[in-house]
């Protein structure tokens, strides 16, 4: 028999019942963050601002109660669930901000960390072609050249922050999708304007025949 081989258990015990009730709340918790904020980004593209803000304020503080939960297990905040949980937190504030044309809130005033907050301002862009589609359909040649000029924003930042994947998650890849977005985008809104010119000069003619 190993000398001290008995105690053992008895001590890591405490630790690792402590680590899975936190991990199991982050886990729970984290759907529930993942829900209010997709449910906010549709309400924000239906037009209801007031109910997308609402659910954003809950998948806040569905967020804090993580953090709460493993303030003795912080490596918790950074494994897939959580992670993902703060990604959509972060892409449904930003969106909101966007589509208000509101000062952008930074990570510290989202309370998470920057790799997270990076992949949710890359998700946005993604937002913001979907509005900016809507914007073309109904005519807002001003608004979608505003969400086409974020968006182009976003993309050079995201592009500045040149770390390792290894460090930021693979924000490289988010960045690429974000280009290929921006680029269909701005193809989009190029027709779509050279398709009013032309509307508008063939009308002119015939009204001067």
């Amino acid at each position: 028999m190993i000398e001290g081989l008995d105690g053992v258990a008895d001590a890591v015990r405490p630790t690792l019942d402590s680590r899975f009730s936190a991990r199991e709340h982050a886990i729970s918790t984290g759907r529930k963050v993942i829900r209010a904020s997709a449910n906010a980004i549709r309400a924000l593209h239906r037009g209801d601002d007031a109910e997308g803000r609402r659910l954003i304020g809950e998948a806040r503080v569905l967020l804090a109660s993580i953090h709460e939960a493993t303030i003795d297990h912080p490596e918790l905040r950074f494994v897939g669930y959580a992670e993902d949980a703060a990604k959509e937190f972060a892409e449904a504030s930003l969106t909101a901000a966007i589509f208000a044309s509101e000062q952008i809130p930074l990570n510290t005033d989202l309370g998470i960390d920057p790799v997270p907050y990076l992949h949710g301002l890359g998700e946005t862009v993604g937002e913001c072609r979907r509005r900016l589609l809507d914007a073309l359909r109904d005519g807002r040649l001003a608004e979608a050249e505003s969400l086409l000029d974020a968006m182009d924003s976003i993309v050079d930042l995201l592009a500045s922050l040149d770390y390792p994947d290894g460090m930021t998650s693979g924000l490289r890849r988010t960045t690429d999708v974000s280009r290929s977005l921006v680029e269909r985008s701005r193809s989009d809104l190029t027709s779509t304007v050279v398709q009013d010119r032309l509307r508008a000069q063939i009308e002119r003619l015939d009204i001067g025949r």
